[in-house]
């Protein structure tokens, strides 16, 4: 944390008490990499509403429409800058990773 700002780097969609675990579907990754975002949002005082930078990688574009309906489905109607970085691997063979910047909660 820093100036009001609350900064969550590299979360991958690892399901939390079952790190061994992988799931197979992009769908079931984005969703749960932002499950993880929001818990450590939640836990340092601020929430996916308060999100004022995303950045999400991506192993491939095909994938884009299907993080853009779950993102969109998670985050309602708020919309924070975002950009999608498609890229070749990712750490452990995962499909999504994701940074956000978020502000505090008064």
């Amino acid at each position: 944390m820093h100036a009001g700002l609350v900064y969550v780097a590299g979360q991958l969609p690892i399901v939390p008490g079952e790190p061994e675990r992988r799931l197979t579907a992009f769908e079931d990754q984005a969703s749960r990499v932002l499950d993880n975002v929001a818990a450590i949002l939640a836990e340092a005082g601020s929430g996916l509403d308060l999100i004022v930078k995303a950045t999400v990688y991506i192993t491939d574009v095909a994938h884009w429409p299907a993080f853009n309906a779950i993102y969109a489905e998670k985050l309602g109607a708020h919309k924070p800058a975002r950009t999608v970085v498609p890229v070749g691997a990712l750490h452990y063979g995962y499909l999504v990773e994701m940074d956000v910047i978020a502000a505090l909660r008064d």
